[in-house]
């Protein structure tokens, strides 16, 4: 497949985009290689290839449910600029 300025401009009416005609020429070359890279992996006999669905084997792999101890109340609210006892203090953002 040849592509050419008219394939360019058509891409870009589609895409609402606007090129240069330095933009178009650099699009038109990148376009090329990339049609040329699929018609290569096309001349590849792929009759007994499973299609990939997945990268790997694993399905659903999850970690360990374990109960692990965490901080404190008291250590997550000792670097608050502003504290009761139990929660952080922020200011209000909500005006009536």
């Amino acid at each position: 497949m040849e592509v050419n300025d008219a394939l360019v401009q058509q891409l870009a009416d589609l895409a609402r985009l606007e090129f240069n005609e330095q933009e178009k020429t650099a699009i038109r070359g990148d376009l090329q290689r990339m049609i040329t890279f699929v018609e290569k992996l096309n001349e590849l006999d792929t009759t007994d290839v499973k299609p990939l669905l997945h990268l790997t084997a694993d399905y659903n792999v999850f970690r360990e449910d374990k109960v692990t101890t965490t901080i404190t109340r008291e250590e997550g609210l000792q670097n608050a600029p502003a504290a009761t006892s139990e929660y952080f203090e922020v200011p209000k953002v909500i005006k009536k």
